[in-house]
């Protein structure tokens, strides 16, 4: 089957009406690597039976013909891949996860918290308790004593 033809057959099939088909034959249509598995398995397999039956007897083909060998290598990987493709679940893009949800949430909190000084003491006043206002005031000075003026500098007692 030639590369052109599948590209064909792709088009056809994404224009047929999927909502009564099979899970599988949407699975088909909708996958396009799923689609090349099946392709590669299929030449694979093709190829490695003109081989099988190319006039040898089939035991001594299976042994040492080593493009046979080759062949059926890549059709059983392909058909693995294809069918591990199939009975594997879509795969969904869930919508927001709590992880993601929780993550915005802290970070919107973080950003209120720093835009917002009522905020910011009304959440010191609930983690570490209401704080206690607190006046400073000077102690008066008494007037019962005079300040006392400099004394001038003494002089040294040899110097005169």
């Amino acid at each position: 089957m030639a590369k052109g033809s599948n590209k064909s057959v792709a088009a056809q099939l994404k224009s047929l009406d999927l909502s009564k088909a099979t899970p599988y034959i949407q699975r088909i249509v909708q996958d396009a690597k799923l689609r090349e598995n099946v392709l590669t398995a299929y030449d694979s397999s093709r190829s490695a039976y003109s081989r099988l039956s190319n006039g040898k007897a089939p035991t001594k083909a299976l042994l040492e013909d080593k493009k046979l060998q080759r062949d059926l290598q890549n059709a059983a990987e392909a058909l693995r891949d294809a069918t591990t493709a199939l009975t594997e679940p879509p795969k969904k893009r869930r919508g927001f996860g709590l992880g993601r949800a929780l993550m915005i949430g802290a970070l919107g909190f973080g950003l209120a918290l720093a835009g917002s000084e009522k905020l910011r003491t009304k959440v010191l006043d609930m983690v570490f308790g209401k704080e206690e206002e607190f006046e400073y005031t000077p102690p008066a000075a008494t007037a019962s004593t005079p300040p006392t003026p400099p004394t001038p500098p003494s002089s040294p007692v040899g110097a005169a």
